[in-house]
């Protein structure tokens, strides 16, 4: 409620600076003003001006369960019994995390036995825990283990699920194991039995056809003799996963990602990368590999990571979407907040020791050698034996995310910078300038960026939609010679209209100044219904659905419509536009690969007005152009809970050298003209 109330004030403070401009009679009779955003002269204005080509992209971080229980396709929860009480912090009110959360222990048929969580001979020392299933009598219908998934099992009638499990047989004989899919009535949806065969651990495999659906299935593993087993990383996954991946991800929620048209994709964080405490730091390496031996930790935001979506699925899943890797690797320092010291005001930040800082530095520059490395190179060789011996063609590496400006920081992130560029002086390297737009460590970080000519700063910021109104010039007056700008996280507090279109005014800023930003992605992405740490975020999802925000289609119609020239003086209000506060924002692009010239029209005020626009310059244009439209109820929130179904709309269009068009209150506006050659404009 207090959201709203916020949310309404803004929509009235836009609507107040419209009505100071402009008289909503007579429109036909008032000039046109082109919006006041260059100082430089008329003739000079007209030249377009390249821009970023990795303008805009996403931000992938493991909160709000975006991996497990999210994008990552598994759907076994705490597969390898190493959830513990540990992963729940205390301020979470939630300590009953333990090796067997998600599971319960199955006897039926008046069979009986006991369950134990041992690690004294483990699959592998990286994951300890394993089950071990002691079966005294098993009954009619077996003893054994049943797990409920992430709020239930998804399945689909017809489809086919890859179930795996690796058992070690403990007593003398072969054990009958019997998995099965059933409904919470316990009827079965689709079967498949085999029987232990060795005292070792055996990796078991079977196809399990469901034959019913159902949205809240779980997986029972029994067995039907005598004797005991130890159980670990039981598995299950549909086979129709994104692009047909082995341990691949779930195709609805990836192909909405898909569907953005990225440039860039940040991972895997955020404050996950430098962790809650130093032996909390993301580490690559621990990520690669057979998924048995890759090692599980907390998650910074108090629940468990499997890291079964790893540094190669995350390397892959940016070529299958044709974005640009960009991995974050933690600047050797904890995360100022570690130990919840954000509630007392102090800082957690901790420095690696220096003693250890070479064999750090070393795994940044293995990392580099992993994704780029021939095949026949030390690292190179492992990415090519998880299935891909080309190279994934890094450009872009971050060191560090949102972190305090300390002399600590300072010492580590200069050994780790100088140590890439002397050895992959090509890859380009992403600073961190604090976590908000403006302050200490601001200020701090920009003059530690000066000093090193560092590439490309990371900018954060979350703030109310009246900040990016108020802001929309901020890069206006950047020094062009300094570092370039990536805006790593940012949204405005909401997920109304109003709150897209405000991002929608400040995105049309960030293409103007696209020639110093160079990327730019909101955050967070994904966020499982009731399991969100943080709001708001582009793309919600339970189990069974997937709901993109109006923020999303924002995103989405900038990002499939972005351009790699700017032209500035093309379209014209009959009001000032374009400056600090205004409603009304433009963007004029051209798309140097199709010809195509693209024009972007905000209007985040109540009022409608009027936009005049002149393509003249652009030599001969075809007609036939097309409208993209985006407009509805401006403050109701837009998510699973609250569905608005504001989704852009595309038609057809009527393009002229020169033409005016009628701007709706509360809406976004794309017109995509194409010119009948590719030809650079010039006016």
């Amino acid at each position: 409620m207090k959201k709203q109330v916020i949310y309404f004030f803004g929509a009235i403070l836009s609507t107040l600076f419209l009505l100071s401009w402009v008289s909503v009679n007579n429109k036909s009779n008032e000039s046109y003003i082109t919006p006041a955003l260059d100082t430089s002269s008329t003739k000079a204005a007209r030249v377009g001006k390249p821009i970023s080509p990795d303008l805009f992209g996403i931000f992938f971080e493991d909160i709000n369960y975006a991996a497990d229980g999210g994008l990552y396709g598994e759907l076994i929860q705490n597969r390898s019994f190493e959830y513990s009480q540990s992963d729940k912090d205390a301020w979470n009110n939630n300590r009953n995390w333990h090796s067997l959360t998600a599971w319960e222990f199955t006897t039926k048929g008046y069979g009986y036995g006991t369950i134990s969580v041992e690690t004294k001979s483990p699959l592998s020392a990286n994951n300890p825990h394993y089950a071990v299933l002691n079966v005294e009598e098993e009954g009619r219908e077996g003893v054994g283990l049943t797990n409920l998934g992430y709020d239930g099992i998804v399945i689909r009638a017809g489809e086919q699920y890859d179930f795996s499990v690796f058992v070690r047989q403990l007593s003398d004989k072969s054990i009958p194991l019997q998995v099965s899919l059933q409904n919470k009535s316990g009827t079965v949806f689709g079967e498949a039995n085999f029987s232990t065969q060795t005292k070792d651990w055996k990796k078991y495999s079977a196809i399990i056809t469901a034959t019913h659906s159902d949205d809240s299935a779980k997986l029972v593993i029994v067995a039907k003799g005598k004797g005991k087993i130890a159980i670990d990383l039981v598995s299950l996954f549909p086979q129709k996963t994104f692009k047909n991946r082995a341990n691949g991800l779930r195709p609805d929620i990836a192909q909405a990602i898909a569907d953005l048209k990225p440039k860039f994709m940040r991972f895997p964080g955020g404050c996950l990368v430098h962790g809650d405490g130093l032996g909390n730091m993301y580490k690559w390496k621990n990520t690669i590999g057979p998924v048995e031996q890759r090692i599980e930790q907390r998650n910074i935001w108090n629940y468990h990571q499997s890291a079964g979506l790893g540094f190669f699925e995350y390397f892959q899943f940016c070529e299958d979407i044709g974005a640009k890797p960009v991995p974050i690797v933690a600047a050797a320092v904890s995360c100022q907040n570690s130990g919840g010291t954000w509630r007392i005001g102090g800082t957690g930040q901790r420095g690696l020791p220096l003693s250890e800082m070479k064999a750090y530095i070393q795994d940044i520059l293995d990392l580099i050698e992993y994704a780029n490395g021939p095949a026949t190179s030390t690292w190179g060789a492992k990415r090519a034996a998880a299935g891909h011996p080309r190279p994934f063609n890094l450009e872009y590496l971050g060191v560090g995310n949102e972190d305090k400006i300390t002399p600590e920081f300072r010492e580590r992130f200069k050994l780790i910078y100088d140590a890439v560029r002397a050895k992959y002086p090509k890859i380009t390297l992403v600073g961190t300038v604090g976590p908000g737009p403006a302050g200490e460590d601001y200020e701090l970080g920009w003059k530690f960026a000066d000093q090193l000519a560092i590439p490309v700063v990371d900018e954060h910021y979350y703030e109310n939609p009246e900040w990016f109104l108020h802001n929309n010039l901020r890069y206006d007056t950047y020094d062009r010679s300094k570092s370039k700008v990536y805006i790593g996280e940012y949204a405005s507090q909401g997920n109304s209209l109003y709150n897209a279109l405000a991002e929608a005014v400040y995105m049309t800023a960030i293409e103007r100044n696209g020639d110093v930003v160079r990327m730019a992605s909101y955050a967070p992405l994904l966020a499982r219904q009731n399991y969100t740490s943080w709001n708001p975020n582009l793309i919600y999802f339970t189990g069974v659905k997937v709901c993109p925000t109006v923020n999303y289609y924002v995103q989405q119609l900038f990002s499939t419509n972005q351009g790699d020239i700017y032209y500035s003086n093309i379209v014209s209000f009959p009001v000032k536009a374009g400056l600090r506060d205004s409603p009304l924002a433009v963007s004029c692009v051209k798309d140097s690969k199709t010809g195509d010239i693209i024009l972007k029209l905000v209007n985040a005020g109540s009022i409608a007005t009027q936009a005049r626009a002149d393509l003249s310059g652009f030599g001969q244009i075809n007609p036939k152009a097309s409208r993209t439209f985006l407009s509805g109820p401006p403050l109701a929130e837009d998510n699973l809970a609250n569905p608005q179904n504001v989704v852009p709309e595309t038609s057809d269009f009527e393009a002229k050298q020169s033409f005016v068009y009628d701007v709706p209150p509360y809406s976004l506006t794309i017109i995509r003209v194409k010119t009948n050659s590719n030809r650079k404009a010039s006016h």
